[in-house]
């Protein structure tokens, strides 16, 4: 995206590229359908050291901009939940598309070229294993350490420290979690999901938990991965829909029921009844005191897991961290301390929800560049 602005601007623009082909990451996206981006992104959706840094980039590049792109060459397009957009097709249509725009700028595009070496003086001169180019202008467009069976690396991360730039500390994000003691009794049940809301520190999430064979996961999971930190506990609410004293008041409608069969209407059958075991109110209502039933019902409103770990980069989607925002310009994303230096993407300290909000800060910070260069 930068450099097809840059070239459909008039200048003279190489990219680089590890990879044997462009875009392997947007290939694997969305199941192959590639969730393009999030019609209601804004800089609310995303996580950053300075949460105001992402704004200027985001309200400048729409979503509705880069819908508009996509539409331009006949890419059907479906929403999913929570304002999702994915191809009909594949996401092989939406690299083809960013290809075609970089041909449409001129833009040189070198695969199977690793960087060994980067140097600056009146411009910058990028050795690889084939070559030696030098430009006015670098631009850091390598991604996190996120899926490194991909191909990804911590490298930018590495360039960015040799100009002197800051890194706030990656960690692994929209990641599953690990449980550990007894909470890996929720083993039995690996498979079954549930519709909760997932909270990990001030951020709450409406979506589905999946329990795995090493602890959870599911798209509330992977959002709350986000805002989790080590040692602290992430709150599952399993009846989003009911209050804290609803068992008490189900008591009163119908006391002949029972905390397993109330469940078992609301949860898949083997989580209810493991829900049931650990919450040790077995009887019917009608013989529960009301006590019991309360600090039942208040359990499963704020059921607390503490997860002890996550399964690493490896499953990560992103990386929360990167190169720190306060080095970067917010409208350019030009370096402060060093002229001509660029970051964008993943890279830099932002990071998206899950639905398409990581998309869509790329095609913004893209153009932010692209512009500027």
């Amino acid at each position: 995206m930068c450099a097809a602005r840059a070239g459909q601007r008039g200048k003279r623009v190489l990219v680089l590229e590890k990879a044997e082909k462009p875009g392997k990451k947007i290939l694997i996206s969305g199941g192959g359908r590639c969730n393009f981006t999030n019609i209601g992104a804004g800089p609310a959706n995303y996580l950053s050291g300075n949460p105001h840094f992402a704004k200027s980039a985001l309200a400048r590049y729409t979503a509705r901009d880069f819908l508009d792109l996509v539409e331009s060459y006949d890419i059907a397009w479906h929403e999913k939940t929570l304002g999702q957009l994915f191809c009909d097709g594949s996401s092989k249509q939406i690299v083809e598309m960013l290809l075609d725009e970089c041909d449409k700028g001129d833009v040189t595009i070198r695969c199977d070229e690793e960087v060994s070496d980067v140097t600056h003086n009146e411009g910058f001169i990028v050795t690889t294993q084939a070559g030696v180019y030098g430009a006015h202008s670098l631009v850091i467009a390598t991604g996190g350490p996120s899926i490194p069976k991909m191909g990804a690396t911590g490298f930018a991360y590495d360039l960015a420290r040799q100009f002197g730039l800051k890194i706030v500390e990656p960690r692994p994000a929209l990641v599953p979690l690990t449980l550990g003691g007894e909470e890996v009794l929720f083993r039995e049940i690996s498979g079954v999901s549930a519709s909760v809301l997932a909270t990990a520190g001030k951020a709450s999430f409406p979506e589905a938990a999946l329990f795995t064979h090493r602890g959870l996961s599911g798209p509330a999971i992977l959002q709350a991965s986000s805002y989790w930190q080590p040692g602290e506990p992430v709150l599952i609410d399993f009846v989003p829909n009911e209050d804290p004293d609803w068992l008490v008041e189900q008591k009163q409608l119908a006391p002949r029921s029972s905390v397993r069969s109330l469940l078992r209407e609301a949860l898949p059958a083997r989580l209810a009844d493991i829900l049931t075991e650990k919450l040790g109110v077995e009887t019917e209502l009608g013989n529960a005191p009301d006590k019991a039933l309360r600090a039942a019902g208040q359990k499963l409103k704020r059921w607390e897991f503490r997860p002890n770990g996550t399964e690493g980069f490896a499953k990560a989607e992103v990386t929360v961290g990167g190169i720190a925002t306060a080095e970067l310009s917010s409208k350019t994303m030009e370096s402060k301390s060093v002229p001509g230096l660029f970051a964008i993407g993943e890279a830099v300290d932002v990071t998206g929800w899950l639905g398409g909000y990581n998309f869509q800060w790329a095609w913004a910070s893209g153009v932010a560049a692209g512009d500027a260069l």
